[in-house]
């Protein structure tokens, strides 16, 4: 194949580079021009296009890509057709993924031409979700390398989805003093939902004191009519003689493995008893969050074999996110006292209900809103205040003169509440235990205010979502621990703070400070109601 500039009248049968218009035509980037479009573009005046030119032994992209994907070995995997060199293969079924990664290297060491690209070995999918892609780079590739890839691919079984079984799986909880029949509860329900997510079905729960004779009669009996059993210790496993695996043991089964290079999961002891699986779950698995518990529920269930090996190679990606509510978490928090709070003051948007005018600019006792809400934020005991402007930067930052406050741009203001939060985040200190967004559009939050909601997140340890309330009702602003930081990331669109307090599961201390926390001005009524006058 060659590429570049060629003259019109050697054209036909060119593939464009570009997107080209001839008069009232338009022909689109990868068209093949036939004689008639070579005229087109003649009469419009064109002498040459930038274009690829076939060789007689090259491939189409899309005929490259649908030839690559038939060679392939797969199961419950579908290819789509062909479309811009590519061909999309997805998964037919609920399962786990799993891939040749020698077979893709070697796909991808033929050469750059040619490229696929896949999920995570083991990575959970759903049934329609995109589990590989086929892309050819160039509008053609040579044949013979085509036929290389083939090659490779006849080799064996590429990458398949295996599916979920309908396994049944009995539970055991284990008690000791103190343990709170509530806690055992949301225990199996977060199980219950686990399991159904993936195919699985929970049949029988058994709770006993925490002690090895008890634990192994239990999973003794329910070994017999599952094919899963599932430890809940009431104390996490302390060595490998404790009564988790020394119940698998004492029933009569093997302990493969205690321990994994997985946290949160560190603490997953996996065994056999009568040819079925046994899993002493980790604390963590008491949380519907990711951990390592899910990526051996999910592989037996899926009807994958788990190895002591495979657990000691779990290590590399093995650091997930960190759990808030683990009562262990990997750090330590500073003393109470010292527990330092970052404001994250959000000044970014459109104010789209005033119809014109910018909310954040409007007068208050003859000062600006924005400015009123940084001063009070300063005058709290928060250790820093970050403002993160958008619409209308530079007026706000004028308005903002003088003021010891970290400004934070956010050229992505117009995706929603959440790429302010993240651009306000990402300015947080290192060593700030949690950071409180307030609303910039709230004149009746004083720093007294602020203060409240800081001490009640110091009593709480730093640990709680700290929110405001009126009446008893939630409110602004709301203070966020440092464990929720990395679930903001993921945020999309118009999506804030109180969308990660309902789903992280977090312990939530609501603090009365009265009207304010109630009182926004999204609109013209409502800010003159509330004292404000709009400036053009």
């Amino acid at each position: 194949m060659k590429f570049g500039p060629v003259p019109i009248d050697q054209a036909e049968g060119a593939v464009l580079a570009h997107a080209t218009t001839a008069g009232e035509r338009r022909f689109r980037k990868a068209h093949r021009l036939s004689a008639d479009d070579v005229s087109a573009l003649k009469a419009a005046g064109i002498n040459e296009v930038v274009a690829a030119v076939l060789a007689a032994d090259d491939l189409g992209e899309d005929a490259a890509a649908e030839k690559i994907a038939a060679s392939m070995s797969h199961r419950n995997i579908e290819a789509k057709p062909a479309a811009t060199g590519r061909v999309n293969l997805h998964a037919e079924t609920a399962g786990v993924f799993t891939v040749d990664a020698a077979m893709i290297n070697a796909i991808n060491a033929v050469d750059p031409t040619i490229t696929i690209a896949t999920l995570a070995q083991h990575a959970p999918v759903e049934k329609d979700q995109m589990v590989a892609t086929v892309k050819i780079i160039p509008f053609a590739v040579a044949a013979a390398l085509v036929d290389r890839v083939a090659k490779i691919c006849a080799g064996g079984e590429i990458f398949a989805v295996n599916a979920y079984q309908p396994v049944r799986v009995g539970v055991i909880q284990t008690v000791l003093p103190g343990v709170k029949p509530s806690v055992l509860d949301k225990t199996l329900r977060v199980t219950e939902a686990r399991l159904a997510r993936s195919g699985g079905r929970l049949t029988a729960e058994r709770r006993t004191p925490h002690e090895i004779a008890p634990v192994a009669e239990a999973a003794a009996s329910l070994a017999r009519d599952n094919d899963i059993v599932v430890i809940f210790g009431a104390s996490a496993m302390s060595d490998f003689a404790d009564v988790v695996p020394a119940a698998i043991e004492r029933a009569g089964g093997a302990v493969i493995r205690a321990g994994m290079p997985v946290d949160p999961g560190n603490l997953l002891v996996l065994g056999t008893l009568d040819g079925k699986r046994v899993i002493g779950a980790p604390g963590c698995a008491r949380s519907p969050k990711e951990n390592g518990f899910d990526w051996v529920l999910d592989r037996l269930i899926a009807g994958l074999d788990v190895t002591a090996g495979d657990i000691a190679g779990m290590g590399v990606g093995g650091l997930l996110m960190e759990i808030p509510t683990r009562p262990q978490p990997r750090e330590p928090l500073p003393a109470r006292s010292e527990l330092k709070v970052d404001i994250v003051l959000l000044a970014a948007g459109r104010s789209s209900r005033m119809g014109g005018p910018n909310k954040l600019l409007a007068l208050f006792d003859g000062k600006p809103l924005v400015r009123r809400a940084a001063e009070r934020a300063l005058g709290s005991r928060a250790a820093n205040t970050i403002v993160v402007t958008g619409h209308q930067h530079e007026r706000v930052r004028a308005t903002l003169s003088g003021l010891d406050v970290t400004l934070a741009d956010n050229p992505d203001f117009a995706d929603g509440l959440s790429s302010s939060l993240k651009a306000g985040i990402a300015r947080v200190a290192a060593d700030a235990a949690g950071a409180m967004i307030v609303l910039g559009d709230m004149p009746g939050v004083s720093s007294a205010d602020l203060d409240r909601l800081i001490d009640a997140f110091r009593k709480s340890g730093g640990r709680s979502v700290v929110r405001a309330a009126h009446d008893g009702r939630r409110g602004n602003p709301v203070l966020l621990p440092r464990s929720l930081f990395p679930a903001i990331a993921h945020l999309e669109g118009d999506t804030g703070a109180r969308h990660l307090v309902e789903a992280e599961g977090l312990d939530v201390v609501d603090v009365e400070i009265g009207e304010g926390a109630a009182v926004d001005v999204d609109t013209r009524e409502a800010l003159e109601g509330a004292g404000g006058v709009l400036q053009d």
